[in-house]
């Protein structure tokens, strides 16, 4: 019996006319990577399970994919040692998982699997640094457009297996990284035609100062994770969650100005410094969010908006300075579609210590999904080739193939229908293939060719044909 066919859950395939609009937006982006003098790197599909480990967070690491060591290691009995511990998780619930239960898994997972799928370009990233460190002139900056994969929940917009697009610098701690960082966004969002874009900002300082205000210094990341979900779950919603963490009403009285937080940038920081006029920490990173924000406005964007969002908190597990997050315009409901932000030592995880560094990140498939509800691609990307020569005999197939062979040497995209089949089957490939003309015959050097949009019959050389 054939074995009925299937993907894997959260992955596509793509058409080639997905992929042709994939290639024309990450065409644009390096472009502008390129154009800002980043250079670009590759870096395995798989690492050592150790080297993105507890780089996450508890939840990351739960979304990380372990390979298997050797597809074999189940067929030798000789290997296989189950502690008694993790056979009795077999009619155990998740949450009954005890201390020891959770220590064995995690050395029997570590026996059978040593190696893992990237989970992100920044820690590998950061690894190859590390590895070629006296190969690179610092400050380095690098793009990268890789595939990466998470053991998360599918929904639209959000794979197992898709692709993350890098721009990182290392070896500098100047806040101008940060201004262009903002400028590259906008650059290549104004080259796509995607208009309304509003990149939004915070500062791990400034979020690492409320806690200390509100005396919450000690639950600094159950603080920011509630807060961070302020636009999904609500003030009430936040507030319920930050209790059920242990935060006081005290606190939560303090921290109420931001639950409203409105006005424009100025504003912002001012009402920001009030808040945190007891807080050097806060204070020195409202100063940071000052100069980036007064140096973008002086320099001008070309159709972003730049804002501060005092509830940005992603990525607390390794940004130490600046947080960006990147919404799309609001007529598309769509999540992010890039975030970033600024880490003082995330090479320090692999021996190089005070490295600072910063980077974004462009959502590759969230963005095409919004160019795509927005019409925003351009009619010219197509994967079909421009002319199409018939085939109706070996005679007319060779000079087809020579005018073919010309028109590709000067760039025209052009193929011979391979058979000589009926007509009409060549114009039904023709229009399935979306080939915009296509030639039915030649005569003493003169090819017939047919405008399948219009109809129109034209009788053409082949020095217009190379021009049409």
């Amino acid at each position: 019996m054939a074995q009925k066919p299937g993907l894997p859950t959260g992955t596509r395939d793509l058409s080639p006319a997905e992929v042709a609009k994939r290639n024309y937006i990450m065409s644009v982006m390096r472009h502008h990577f390129e154009c800002f003098g980043y250079q670009p790197i590759e870096t395995p599909s798989f690492e050592n399970s150790s080297t993105l480990m507890g780089k996450y967070g508890e939840e990351g690491d739960r979304l990380i994919f372990k390979i298997l060591n050797s597809g074999n290691y189940f067929y030798d009995k000789n290997k296989i040692e189950l502690p008694e511990s993790i056979e009795a998780l077999q009619s155990n619930s998740a949450e009954t998982i005890t201390v020891d239960q959770r220590i064995a898994l995690n050395r029997f997972t570590a026996k059978i699997s040593d190696k893992a799928l990237r989970y992100d370009l920044t820690v590998p990233f950061a690894r190859y640094v590390v590895m070629h460190q006296n190969e690179l002139a610092f400050p380095f900056k690098r793009y990268q457009i890789q595939p990466v994969w998470r053991a998360d929940k599918p929904q639209k917009g959000r794979y197992r297996e898709f692709y993350q697009c890098d721009a990182d610098v290392v070896g500098s701690t100047s806040l101008w990284q940060e201004v262009e960082l903002v400028q590259l966004y906008d650059a290549v969002f104004a080259d796509l035609g995607l208009n309304g874009v509003t990149i939004k900002m915070n500062n791990r300082k400034i979020l690492s100062g409320i806690a200390a205000v509100i005396g919450a210094s000690d639950q600094l990341i159950d603080f920011t994770i509630a807060l961070d979900k302020l636009d999904k779950i609500g003030v009430e919603g936040v507030k319920k969650e930050m209790r059920e963490k242990g935060i006081t009403e005290a606190a939560l009285e303090q921290v109420q100005p931001l639950f409203s937080f409105s006005g424009l940038l100025t504003d912002k920081l001012a009402q920001l410094e009030t808040l945190l006029a007891n807080s050097p920490e806060g204070l020195a990173g409202v100063a940071e969010m000052r100069f980036i924000c007064e140096q973008v406005a002086a320099l001008g964007l070309q159709q972003a908006q730049l804002d501060l969002d005092v509830t940005l908190a992603r990525g607390l597990n390794y940004y130490t300075g600046a947080i960006f997050e990147v919404a799309a315009p609001k007529a598309v409901q769509m999540g992010s579609i890039g975030g970033g932000g600024r880490y003082d030592d995330l090479t320090g995880i692999f021996g190089l210590k005070q490295v600072s560094g910063v980077g974004i990140s462009f959502g590759l498939d969230r963005i095409y999904l919004v160019l795509e509800e927005l019409g925003l691609f351009p009619t010219t990307i197509t994967a079909a080739p421009k002319i199409l020569f018939f085939n109706n005999d070996n005679d007319q197939a060779f000079k087809a193939m020579q005018a073919v062979t010309s028109l590709r040497k000067q760039g025209v995209h052009a193929e011979l229908y391979p058979d000589a089949a009926k007509l009409d089957k060549q114009f039904k490939y023709a229009e399935k293939r979306g080939i915009p003309f296509v030639v039915r015959s030649v005569e003493n050097d003169i090819f017939s060719v047919k405008n399948i949009a219009s109809g129109a019959v034209l009788a053409l050389t082949l020095e217009q044909l190379i021009t049409l």
